[in-house]
């Protein structure tokens, strides 16, 4: 079996991964390290999150890399602070037998002044977020003219926040590197453009197959109404009494909402949104790392770049459009060789979307029922008897109030202890289940069963799903939609760096909609149009038109009106 210092390694690098416990390399490791050892080579790593991207850049930039000089020599390049800060407390590791070697981290919501001065102290790598990094390099407070690695970070998550112009012009300003090293969990057209314009003849290394989900998770999915997903949600938090874990919702104000209704409700939760100041994220960040909190809720946008270990459970509150965005959410989980779990909250109209997923990331998705009332109570039942008998009582005096203990419960038997302790543990489980009802969708086919028993036409099926929830729309005829649909014009489009994901999120999180409320989006390279229920159409053109993204003036309105 491969070994670190069978990489080709400096001996001062493998002690460092001794003394952390790393024997082996990981596939991404083993493929990676060798070639960028070389250090002229232009590389290209698809892998997923958590298989050990940053030693497999980090590790060869130490070695390459002169201690002696005290300027920038290579630059990381992420898109989020908390990713930003993840790779510096793993490099700082991995440099613990080298003197002299500096790294820095560099992003916005921190004080600049200071990033500046640590700067000026001298440095040899700069791991920074795209934003502040602009932000040095038009104050000159760094020189990237001696820059010789470049490495970009989840770049498909850059890309897809709309970083790619930010990418372009840190390129343009290294012009000395001798290699840039691009690593990516999935490979849209766009990371293409940008290797095949920066990069010369790049190796590419690609770690399991492309697009494709972390073989450690399982991936379930259950089928409820959509007016009952939050008490599904509920019914699936508490049927998993150890769960550690993130809920993904598609807007700030879902996520809001949801915290707020179950911080109510007894539970440890906080969201994160776009609304958060760096304060309040780093506030809840800790909490989470801490497990003070047992869940977070967070948009997509929100969670970019999020790395914990021993997450659990992430829970898909909704759907995502894209794929690339069900694979990034679901690997929260499973990380670093543990095992996960991806659950999924779908409705009936959404069981095509699943299989689609399931045939991209290509992993079965398990579909489970909801638990019942009585299942969610034993669960809890068991799992308190166990932490019940796991106990520690070594460390506190207890056998001096053994004997009053025994004196109070003289006349109550051993069993009827065991009652009390269940009932002040278990009330309020009991008292909430006692009536709760099914949530899970069942078939129901022959309801939809012709006269002639060979069954409905289909398209009287699609009119009406289980839960009730189907609207008849036409396809559209020129300008017009069918039933209470409108369709919005808006000059936002795939040049501005949307997927059609990242749009929707962009478009949902601004008027604070929910997604049900929109049909099909068509986008082009400048704009795009969007059906949407006509009663929300005015609060989305009231939230959006006018506003500015990217120093543009957005404009929106009624396609029929243009």
């Amino acid at each position: 079996m491969m070994t670190f210092e069978g990489l080709g390694l400096d001996a001062r690098l493998v002690q460092a991964t001794d003394a952390l416990g790393f024997k082996n390399p990981t596939p991404i490791q083993e493929q990676a390290i060798p070639v960028l050892l070389s250090g002229t080579k232009d590389l290209v790593g698809l892998a997923q999150t958590g298989t050990g991207k940053t030693a497999a850049f980090g590790l060869p930039l130490l070695q390459l890399i002169d201690a002696a000089q005290k300027y920038p020599q290579a630059l990381v390049v992420c898109p989020t602070r908390e990713l930003c800060l993840q790779i510096v407390n793993e490099v700082e590791l991995f440099k613990k037998f080298m003197p002299g070697m500096h790294v820095l981290a560099v992003y916005g919501g921190s004080s600049i002044g200071l990033q500046i001065r640590d700067l000026k102290r001298g440095v040899q790598i700069v791991v920074a977020t795209p934003g502040r990094l602009i932000d040095l390099i038009e104050r000159k407070a760094i020189n990237l003219e001696q820059i010789k690695y470049v490495v970009l970070d989840e770049a498909d998550e850059m890309l897809n926040m709309g970083f790619q112009d930010d990418i372009e012009f840190i390129l343009q300003n290294t012009p000395q590197r001798e290699a840039t090293w691009l690593f990516s969990a999935t490979m849209p057209a766009e990371i293409k453009r940008v290797s095949k314009k920066y990069m010369q003849s790049p190796k590419e290394i690609t770690v399991g197959k492309m697009n494709t989900a972390n073989k450690a998770i399982d991936h379930h999915y259950y089928v409820t109404n959509a007016h009952h997903r939050y008490e599904a949600l509920k019914r699936l938090i508490d049927f998993n009494p150890g769960i550690y874990g993130i809920i993904f919702t598609r807007t700030k104000a879902d996520a809001q909402n949801i915290a707020e209704k179950l911080t109510r409700e007894g539970y440890d939760i906080d969201a994160l949104h776009g609304d958060l100041t760096q304060q309040q994220r780093d506030k809840v960040m800790g909490e989470f790392r801490e497990k003070t909190l047992q869940l977070l809720i967070a948009t997509d946008v929100a969670a970019r770049g999020i790395d914990v270990q021993g997450i659990t459970h992430v829970i898909n509150y909704e759907l995502p459009d894209d794929v690339e965005v069900y694979t990034h959410r679901s690997g929260r989980t499973g990380r670093a060789g543990n095992t996960g779990i991806s659950l999924s909250l779908v409705h009936s109209r959404e069981i095509g979307k699943l299989r689609q997923i399931e045939r991209i990331v290509q992993v079965p998705f398990h579909k489970m029922e909801l638990p019942s009332g009585k299942d969610v109570c034993r669960k809890q039942f068991f799992s308190f008897m166990d932490k019940l008998l796991q106990a520690d009582i070594s460390h506190g005096d207890y056998e001096t109030y053994v004997p009053m203990l025994a004196e109070k419960f003289a006349d109550i038997s051993k069993e009827e202890v065991l009652k009390r302790v269940a009932a002040m543990e278990f009330d309020r489980f009991l008292k909430y289940y006692e009536n709760a009802e099914d949530l899970n969708v069942r078939e129901r086919v022959r309801e939809y069963a012709g006269k002639d028993g060979r069954g409905a036409d289909r398209r009287d099926f699609n009119r009406r799903d289980a839960g009730g929830e189907g609207r008849v729309r036409r396809e559209y005829n020129g300008n017009t939609t069918g039933g209470d649909f409108t369709r919005l014009f808006v000059n936002l489009g795939t040049k501005d760096g949307f997927y059609k994901a990242s749009f929707l999120q962009f478009i949902l999180d601004m008027s604070d909609l929910r997604k049900e409320v929109l049909g099909r989006i068509d986008m082009k390279e400048m704009n795009s149009w969007i059906e949407i229920d006509k009663r929300s159409a005015q609060q989305m053109i009231r939230a959006i038109d006018g506003k500015n993204y990217k120093g543009r003036r957005i404009r929106m309105n009624d396609a029929n009106s243009r």
